[in-house]
């Protein structure tokens, strides 16, 4: 408890929030962002592909293919997007995160979740899977797609021992409306085009448009020195065994079953002879 003077002379007694659980899980933060923050320095320190916001795609040979084959993809998608109104929010396959994903107006489609397929998922997009297995150290990998006149607020990915790759599938044509910063680098989606960023930098996304924008994402280990990949992979590791992954990992699984049997029953309905006259 402490005192709040309302002047006069009139001292206010009001509870404090210094209670003993508190300070620790302040303490608790601040020093987790402490230790990510040492942790991304020593990782950009041993980086072999540099530290810039957004990276030349030209220097990750395994990005070409997608941009070759991004109609094949699309397709694909196209598919997945005829089930629009049985896909998840991010936020319930990810609880954590509610700061950034509201209502039903960011959807994804998931595929690889920190290493792991998803398999009716993955049969499903049998093209993309193809590309997706034949990158380096593929991490997470879904269709994001997002609703028209939405903004997702600044925010950051939880390690830089991750690079992520946006591929532009269907994007409004306004596409200068629609567009993301990471740090103080402003980008724009453009259909058939890859770009390469690190999502360890703060970065927000707007669509001020008034048509959905789809994009296939995909993360993989960023390329680094014997000593970061090391330390990368004993993070990655510790990732894998906390809550953070474990809770999105079983909604994806809950997810995907749920979606196989919607698309299955109406496949069944539609597969049903027509009554007689």
């Amino acid at each position: 408890m402490h005192v709040r003077n309302l002047g006069a002379g009139h001292p206010e007694l009001t509870m404090s929030d210094d209670r003993p659980e508190l300070r620790k899980k302040r303490m608790g933060r601040r020093l987790g962002r402490w230790l990510l923050k040492r942790l991304a320095d020593f990782q950009a320190r041993r980086s072999l592909v540099g530290n810039e916001p957004v990276l030349d795609a030209a220097a990750f040979p395994f990005v070409a293919p997608f941009e070759r084959e991004w109609q094949v993809i699309r397709a694909e998608l196209d598919r997945v997007l005829a089930e629009r109104d049985r896909l998840p929010a991010f936020h319930e396959i990810s609880p954590d995160q509610y700061r950034i994903s509201r209502g039903d107006r960011w959807k994804v489609f998931i595929l690889y979740g920190f290493g792991e397929p998803s398999p009716n998922n993955c049969a499903r997009c049998p093209e993309t899977t193809r590309l997706l297995q034949t990158v380096p150290g593929l991490q997470s990998a879904w269709f994001s797609i997002l609703a028209p006149q939405y903004h997702i607020p600044r925010h950051r990915g939880v390690t830089k021992g991750v690079l992520r790759v946006h591929l532009g599938l269907r994007v409004p044509a306004r596409r200068h409306e629609c567009t993301m910063e990471v740090d103080n680098t402003r980008v724009a989606w453009e259909e058939g085009k890859c770009f390469v960023f690190d999502d360890f930098y703060q970065h927000e996304v707007w669509n001020n448009t008034d048509e959905e924008r789809a994009i296939l994402l995909f993360d993989f280990v960023r390329p680094m020195t014997l000593p970061g990949r090391l330390v990368n992979s004993f993070l990655l590791w510790g990732v894998r065994q906390s809550a953070y992954f474990k809770d999105a990992r079983r909604n994806m699984d809950t997810w995907d079953q749920r979606f196989e049997a919607a698309v299955q029953r109406a496949e069944n309905i539609l597969d049903e002879p027509a009554a007689p006259p």
